[in-house]
């Protein structure tokens, strides 16, 4: 069964950059982040293929958050994020499918505050 662990949450002021990290067990067609803030629905914050083809971003992120996957270990994605904004405050939440047919598994979450 597959299953994920994010890291790399954090505080950090406006203007300055995380990394979070989502590692499977397994290799997975795609892994994708969502983000919840308080009193909002969970959103899509981006994606990224198994081969790194194909990656997708929300319009509020572009230019600023960046998927990529691990060169030696495939099962690890990241995301790194700069130039962070308050808006960007939220519970992040790494997700993977195993097939591209196939449910999401859902990570824990990793925190993410910008405040400063």
């Amino acid at each position: 069964q597959v299953y994920v662990v994010e890291s790399g949450g954090g505080t950090v002021q406006p203007g300055g950059s995380l990394r979070l990290s989502c590692a499977a067990n397994e290799f997975t067609y795609d892994t994708s982040w969502f983000r919840q803030s308080q009193g909002s629905e969970r959103e899509f914050v981006a994606s990224i293929t198994l081969d790194g083809g194909l990656r997708e971003y929300n319009d509020s992120v572009k230019g600023r958050f960046t998927a990529s996957r691990d060169s030696a270990e495939q099962k690890t994605a990241y995301l790194q994020m700069d130039n962070l904004k308050p808006a960007d405050t939220g519970l992040y939440y790494c997700s993977v499918r195993h097939y591209s047919w196939s449910q999401r598994t859902w990570g824990r979450g990793t925190p993410v505050l910008v405040s400063g």
